[in-house]
């Protein structure tokens, strides 16, 4: 922006002036890029720029914010110049070096959940985290509305039943009267008003609690794991029910995962962060003890990498994003290790090249896996492959 002392500068002025500017030089999408840069200079929420126009921006703020617009004008990732993203509802630091994530690798974990929900975990007693992400919100409103329906007509249905007792007894009056003394002694009694009745209920909720199963627990590999933002989300919306070892022949990417890590208040049992390639961090005595292996490995074809955008190109790691010529270096190693730390019936899932994702399938068959099914992401394109090992005999 121009270096005008003298000027004050609001926050109108400077949405508006960077808008203009990063439009001028090409930028996709300045709006969100000028709403992304004020954030992270004033440290306001989107929705509050809007409510503090006036509000002037300091000479640390006006900085902050000069340097911020000239990084994103030569085309550096808004997650390089702010230092962090949301994943999943997840506050998540992003440096350079290390991937930035994608909403499609939050999809990914959405179907690992799925997974681990059915055939580890089970639904019960699942203290769902729930996240809300942007392909929510018509499927919750569908949801909600098709509760409401199914309420509506259970009352209609007890109403109709309730008419036809009273025609049929006559003394209307009478019967709701009981009714209302039978509901006001049973809400006594669950009171537990002048009653023992709640000592004895509670003395069976402890028998019952004591006698129950452990909750059953599940174990995640994840390769790659750059930011961490997978297997820290597996861990945050299923806590004390998942546990997740993660691992990175980055260093950079390790480091930054601990960072994550701390930034999320989860303990090192819960997301156990390990330098070094594949699967060399697993220790002997765990393999064959995990029920999922999930990657987002380095799947983009070397000749495709030439023609990705500027800003993912001349910015982000390409040991992270180049897979060989077929886009599966990577992925033909993953799927070798599999049988060494999966357990039976254990599910490997991985995040690919749509190009790829066939082929990929097709080497998981070959390989003697089952249930092999490949699977679009959001926007209908081919991205996933999910398989499991044969289960035990």
């Amino acid at each position: 922006m121009p270096e005008v002392e003298e000027k004050v500068w609001t926050v109108r002025d400077c949405l508006d002036w960077t808008m203009g500017y990063l439009k001028r030089r090409g930028q996709d999408h300045p709006r969100l890029s000028a709403e992304w840069l004020l954030c992270a200079a004033t440290g306001l929420e989107r929705i509050d720029l809007y409510t503090h126009f006036d509000r002037p921006l300091s000479p640390e703020e006006r900085t902050i914010m000069r340097t911020g617009v000239k990084r994103r004008a030569d085309g550096e990732p808004l997650q390089y110049i702010t230092g962090e993203t949301s994943f999943r509802g997840h506050s998540i630091l992003c440096a350079p070096e290390v991937l930035i994530p994608r909403p499609e690798t939050e999809f990914l974990v959405d179907l690992v959940l799925t997974h681990l929900d059915e055939r580890v975990i089970g639904h019960q007693e699942i203290e769902r985290h729930r996240v809300e992400l942007p392909w929510n919100a018509s499927v919750e409103a569908a949801r909600q509305a098709e509760a409401a329906r199914q309420v509506e007509a259970a009352a209609a249905r007890e109403a109709e039943r309730a008419g036809e007792t009273l025609s049929q007894y006559g003394g209307g009056h009478e019967t709701a009267a009981a009714v209302d003394a039978g509901e006001a002694a049973t809400g006594s009694a669950v009171a537990g008003e002048g009653t023992d009745s709640s000592d004895d209920s509670a003395c069976e909720a402890h028998e019952v609690q004591e006698g129950a199963e452990p909750p059953v627990s599940a174990r995640v590999l994840e390769v790659g794991c750059g930011t961490g933002c997978v297997s820290l989300s597996l861990a945050l919306e299923r806590r004390g029910r998942v546990a997740c070892v993660a691992t990175d022949i980055s260093r950079p990417a390790i480091d930054l995962a601990l960072r994550n890590r701390e930034r999320c208040g989860l303990a090192p049992d819960a997301v156990d962060i390990r330098f070094g390639d594949l699967i060399c961090p697993v220790e002997e005595s765990e393999r064959g003890t995990f029920d999922v292996l999930v990657s987002n490995p380095p799947y983009i074809p070397t000749a495709v990498m030439g023609g990705l955008p500027h800003e993912v190109k001349d910015y982000e790691p390409h040991l992270a994003l180049d897979g060989g010529p077929d886009g599966l270096a990577i992925f033909r190693r993953l799927l070798d290790a599999a049988p060494f730390v999966l357990k039976p019936g254990g599910l490997f899932a991985c995040e690919l090249f749509e190009g790829a994702v066939e082929d990929a399938a097709a080497l998981c068959r070959g390989a003697g896996m089952v249930n092999v099914r490949a699977i679009e992401d959001l926007t209908r394109r081919p991205r996933f492959v999910f398989a499991e090992m044969p289960p035990r005999l």
